[in-house]
């Protein structure tokens, strides 16, 4: 893989972390007027979520693929505490707003459930825009 490549890649995962947000963001506004603030609130929770997991995968990842290639070659790869605290970590943080959902109150069910999509609306617009890209560069 080329740096080319790599940095292409940084700027696409960089890019769904905007859109994460971005899409979130634009999309409070019908949340609040559809379903009210309620709502919005734990659309935005769930967005918030969305990103930070997002955020924690792609640093893992990150970490696993640089200790992976640093340690290439050896029988016995080590992985780092962070990479791995990062990546359980993820999965308590969607347990916790989980069992916040099901044994509190306190925010709508649905509303943080859909506001957990974000990453894959910011993933599904990044695959548009690059297919799109393409098509105009193999006509231009």
């Amino acid at each position: 893989m080329t740096t080319s490549e790599t940095s292409a890649g940084r700027d696409e995962l960089k890019r769904v972390e905007y859109l994460t947000l971005g899409l979130g963001l634009a999309a409070c506004p019908i949340v609040v007027a559809r379903w009210g603030w309620f709502a919005a609130a734990g659309f935005l929770t769930g967005v918030l979520v969305s990103w930070i997991n997002f955020r924690w995968l792609k640093q893992g990842v990150r970490v696993l693929a640089q200790s992976a290639t640093a340690q290439a070659g050896e029988e016995n790869i080590r992985v780092p505490k962070r990479a791995r605290v990062r990546l359980v970590a993820r999965f308590a943080l969607l347990l916790a707003v989980l069992c916040a959902i099901l044994f509190g109150s306190w925010l709508p069910g649905g509303a943080v459930l859909a506001g957990l999509f974000a990453a894959v609306a910011a993933v599904l617009v990044e695959m548009v825009y690059r297919l799109c890209r393409a098509l105009l560069q193999s006509f231009g």
